[in-house]
Formats: structure tokens, C-alpha cells, sequence
């Protein structure tokens, strides 16, 4: 499948469970991009400012902080933080920018806004949703495309679940007006895509399938599973046969064994996924993972030449 799926939207959620290379692909994504002259955004969602960045460890350049940051040519990185959303939605919605800045050093105020139900990811989601719609003054976007690497795959559930939360338990205002339109941006799958990194093992690709339907049930668009780190197979039919027998004669002791069995155990996983999943199925090979800026960047040279 080519990379295009997903290539031409201008909001792209990164999603999946830990340590299966979800933020080298979100890296290797922004340098395809880059490569095609597009002015890309790279969204990183953490708690707080001064928590380190994973992305920048795969791009380079310069710490990324809650402002746009320029990493690389055509790339920029951000940190989205829930204090940051909540100070520019109070920014929009006050009508002195000076009571949003007052407002939001209250203690008593981050406190609510911390620990109110939902209230942390809707941060997150209006800074996205802030940073999306800047422009470059001639009435283009600013950003051609926002890639958004989200933590965990309960964050991206999370995410998926508040702007429609919002609408059902607050009758209208500011909030509510916020998640709407969170709520349409979010579930346009002309504008968003959400792609799902896994691994090509049976337990890391049912836990992508079970997210997949997760998102659904929120009518966030799916636009593609990715299998990452997909073991090259240097084996011939005969080759494998002539293995096999070497294995079962010498009881496991022979060198390339386990290789063949990672190899068989990938051909297994990515036949289940595809008996599931007839389309939307990216694989990726195995590259240098010495550094993620490596595995980052050869892996982009992949992504831009498919699309």
C-alpha cells in the first residue's frame, strides 16, 4: 500500500502502544513530507514543558518547547501541553488577553482545570486545533500538515472520546462551541487520519485491531495500520525446508533458528491483520536502529519514494 492514504491530509494522529517505533515514524513521516517542500508541524503531547523530547532525539535541532520551534528545514516541532491549550482557550475566549494571563496564575484555576474530568486532553486537543488553523497572513495555513504524536494508545482514546464528552454534558458557551469543533475536525476524514504503528507479532497487532475499533466507536478515521520493523526474509522455499530439517535434527541448535522463527512469526501476525483488515496495511522494513535519528531518517527516504 502507498503512503498516499494518509499523505494528503492536514491533521495526522500517531497512535500505538509503547516501543513499537511509533515516534521514529512520526520522525520519518515529517522528513518525507519535508522532502516533498511541505512546511511540517510536529506535535509531541506531554504533561509538562520541560519533559523530554522523543521526537527531537529522532529529528535533531534545537529542544522543542510550547512554541513552534524550527528543527529542521521545513520541519518545526511543539510540545502540546494542557496549560498551554487552556491559556489560548481562555486567551479566545476572555476579552482582555490580560484576564486570561491573570486567570490562568491562579492556583485555585490549574487545580480545576488539571483534575476536572476531561478538562487536560480538551487542553491538548484546542491547542492542536490553535495551532492547525494559524495562517501566514496571505490566507494560506502556516502548516501544510501537523503531525501528532500521541503517548499511549489510552491517550489517543482519550482524545477521541472528549470532544463529543463535552458537547453531551455541557449545553453551550465557549467549551462546548470548542468541542464542536473539535469534534468535526477530529471526525473529517478529509482534513484527519489517524494511523496505528504496531509490530508484526500476534499480540502487538491484535492490540492494534482492538484500538482500531476503539477509535471507531468515536468516528475517529482510521487511515492505515502500520506494521513497523517487518524482518527481512532471506530464505528460499527450499532453503526453509532444507532450515527445518537442520532444526529438527540437531534439536534447535542451529544458527539462523530464531531467525526463522521471527521471520515465520511476522508472515503469521501480518496474515491475520490481513484477514482483518483487506486495506489500509503499511508495511515497514527493518532499518539501522542504532539511533532513532537514523532509523528516522531511512525510513523517510522509504516513505517519500512510495509516495
Amino acid at each position: 500500500m502507498s503512503p498516499s492514504l494518509f499523505l494528503n491530509r492536514r491533521l495526522l494522529l500517531i497512535t500505538g502502544k509503547g516501543g513499537v517505533g511509533k515516534t521514529v515514524f512520526t520522525a520519518a513521516l515529517a522528513r518525507a513530507f519535508a522532502q516533498q517542500g511541505k512546511r511540517v508541524l510536529c506535535g509531541e503531547i506531554v504533561a509538562h514543558p520541560d519533559t523530554p523530547s522523543q521526537l527531537r532525539e529522532a529529528l535533531g535541532g534545537p529542544p522543542p518547547t510550547e512554541e513552534p520551534t524550527l528543527l529542521r528545514e521545513n520541519i518545526f516541532g511543539v510540545l502540546l501541553t494542557p496549560t498551554m491549550g487552556h491559556l489560548r482557550f481562555l486567551q479566545d475566549a476572555l476579552p482582555i488577553r490580560v484576564l486570561a494571563d491573570a486567570a490562568m496564575k491562579s492556583q485555585g484555576l490549574k487545580k480545576f482545570l488539571s483534575a476536572a474530568p476531561g478538562f487536560s486532553d480538551m487542553g491538548v486537543m484546542y491547542r492542536m486545533l490553535d495551532l492547525l488553523k494559524r495562517d501566514n497572513g496571505r490566507g494560506q495555513p502556516l502548516y501544510d500538515v501537523c503531525l501528532v504524536d500521541s503517548p499511549a494508545t489510552g491517550h489517543a482514546l482519550a482524545l477521541a472520546q472528549i470532544p463529543e464528552f463535552l458537547t453531551r454534558v455541557l449545553p453551550g458557551g465557549p467549551i462546548f462551541r470548542a468541542a464542536q469543533e473539535g469534534l468535526r475536525v477530529l471526525t473529517d476524514p478529509a482534513v484527519t487520519a489517524t494511523v496505528i504503528v504496531t509490530l508484526p507479532e500476534a499480540l502487538p497487532v491484535t492490540e492494534a485491531l482492538e484500538l482500531e475499533r476503539g477509535l471507531m466507536r468515536y468516528r475517529l478515521p482510521v487511515s492505515a495500520i502500520v506494521v513497523n520493523r517487518v524482518p527481512h526474509d532471506p530464505f528460499s522455499t527450499d532453503e526453509r525446508s532444507q532450515l527445518r530439517e537442520a532444526i529438527a535434527a540437531e534439536q534447535g541448535l542451529v544458527y539462523g533458528a530464531r531467525e526463522l522463527q521471527r521471520i515465520e512469526r511476522a508472515e503469521v501476525a501480518l496474515k491475520g491483520l490481513a484477514a482483518q483488515r483487506t486495506q489500509g496495511v503499511l508495511t515497514l522494513p527493518e532499518v539501522d536502529f542504532s539511533s532513532s535519528a537514523s532509523a528516522s531518517t531511512e525510513l523517510g527516504r522509504l516513505l517519500a519514494a512510495q509516495a
